[in-house]
């Protein structure tokens, strides 16, 4: 029997259906190489008995002829959805012991698509990081790394790693400035944050409202359609979901681009962009060139100001969120001599380094006499970076960018406690996107001279993810780069 830990989502559908293995056997390989592999950090908590009750259930259906899209699909959840019944951490001391007694729409959904779950993946600290550093369980390592730990980027930090591990066949991430993107880019895999609305955010532990959309990260881009398909819809649960009908996304993998209209923006040539960055980038155009589709320069001039927004924007969001984890309702409860006193032992105690910085920022930026000259004036840029976009998608039809500055970094080589600003800068292709509420998928485009994996961005219309997928197919095809390590 072949390696069943490194088939695609299509690959297992296909064996299940035809009796090659059975939903139990394909969960129990992943068991195994997720107790094999704990080493790289990337499950805070694993769930095989259940994951093994799950694929029974699957397996009965397969039996009858009664199959889904996910049935007996063993599956990684990053610990940011709520799951009933399941301790639900966000990677904070905070919330270490809360276990919801509801799903999130989105698990719910995979769930009723007969998926299995294998337990809660690694992330920052309610997703605020860009290498799973902050995570009150200790960072994930980047099965890429050799030497030395590499981070595999964050926040989903832990999805992507255990994707290119081999330790789930697909995860669930969410995506902010970037965290589903910039890990996929890290670890080789491939990922897409869907337009904003696209997916719901009910049970989803919030970070910066306004930003947060879940995603898949994937070892292909046809099985990021399959979960996105599955992932996706309205819910009225969640009053930012947009009832917009969701396609079938994996129709838009012809692989064809003929005619098709890919922007280059010229402000991504910043400087300092790492040569092997630039020469994938310049190599992927061509490639998709040649495939038949046009090539056009475009311009996007705000964008050297989205960076400088999303650490206004974001941050104020997270002020807001996070007041809720007072130490009275839920949580981590550390008693004072007065009320005041109790809440800041609680939240001294509960919350990390990083997510103090940013509850402190996004306070600042909302009081009395900043409001206007920070967070108003930020939502004007936001609105001019989202503008740049409309007029340069009047050109094309999707925009071709690198997904990071650069490959995986050594653990502890840009910590948050000397400059945290050398760790936001990983946002730098990302986070525009994000601001402007697009759909942007990473997939793999090669290896650099240290080999490891570095990643191409294509960005979308609002809900044009079937164009994002129809480029993505395309590229994929001809770089000819299996997901994973």
């Amino acid at each position: 029997m072949t390696d069943l830990t490194k088939l695609t989502i299509a690959q297992a559908r296909a064996g299940l259906d035809k009796k090659e293995f059975t939903a139990r056997e394909l969960t129990q390989a992943y068991i195994d190489n997720m107790q094999a592999k704990r080493n790289l950090n990337a499950y805070v908590c694993e769930t095989p008995e259940q994951a093994l009750a799950q694929a029974e259930v699957a397996q009965a259906a397969i039996n009858k002829g009664e199959v889904k899209d996910l049935t007996g699909i063993p599956l990684g959840i990053k610990d940011l959805f709520c799951t009933k019944g399941i301790a639900t951490t966000a990677c904070s001391n905070i919330i270490r012991n809360f276990v919801p007694p509801y799903e999130s729409t989105v698990t719910q959904k995979l769930l009723d698509a007969g998926s299995v779950f294998l337990g809660k993946l690694n992330l920052d600290e309610f997703a605020m990081g860009s290498s799973t550093e902050t995570s009150c369980f200790g960072p994930t390592i980047n099965p890429w790394s050799k030497d030395v730990p590499l981070t595999p980027g964050g926040s989903s930090g832990g999805s992507a790693a255990a994707v290119a591990a081999d330790m789930c066949i697909a995860a669930t991430g969410t995506d902010t400035g970037g965290s589903i993107r910039q890990p996929a880019s890290l670890c080789g895999v491939t990922g897409i944050k869907p337009t904003y609305g696209r997916c719901s955010r009910y049970g989803i532990i919030a970070f910066a409202s306004s930003l947060d959309q879940a995603g898949p990260i994937a070892k292909t881009v046809e099985d990021c359609a399959i979960m996105l398909k599955n992932m996706a819809g309205y819910d009225a649960k969640d009053s930012t979901s947009e009832n917009k009908e969701v396609p079938d996304f994996t129709k838009f993998l012809n692989g064809n681009v003929k005619g098709m209209k890919i922007g280059i923006p010229q402000e991504y040539r910043v400087d300092g962009l790492n040569e092997e960055v630039a020469k994938y980038w310049d190599k992927a155009a061509t490639m998709l060139k040649d495939m038949g589709a046009e090539i056009v320069d475009i311009s996007l001039p705000h964008s050297k100001y989205a960076l400088a927004t999303y650490y206004i924007i974001m941050p104020a969001e997270t002020s807001s969120n996070l007041a809720r984890y007072d130490g009275l309702r839920y949580g981590v409860r550390v008693d004072g001599n007065t009320l005041d006193e109790m809440y800041i032992n609680s939240r001294t105690k509960g919350f990390g380094a990083e997510v103090k910085r940013r509850i402190m920022m996004g306070t600042y930026v909302l009081s009395a006499g900043y409001y206007d000259a920070y967070f108003i004036k930020a939502q004007k840029v936001r609105r001019l970076i989202r503008n740049d976009f409309i007029e340069a998608f009047k050109k094309c039809d999707v925009i071709l960018t690198p997904t990071t500055t650069g490959a995986a970094f050594a653990i502890g080589d840009k910590t948050m406690h000397e400059n945290p600003i050398n760790m936001w800068l990983n946002d730098l292709f990302t986070v525009a996107i994000s601001l402007a509420g697009l759909p942007a998928m990473s997939l793999p485009i090669g290896l650099n001279s240290q080999g490891l994996p570095l990643g191409m961005q294509i960005i979308g219309q609002p809900f044009d993810e079937g164009r994002v997928f129809e480029a993505a197919s395309a590229l994929e095809k001809q770089v000819g780069f299996r997901g994973g390590k």
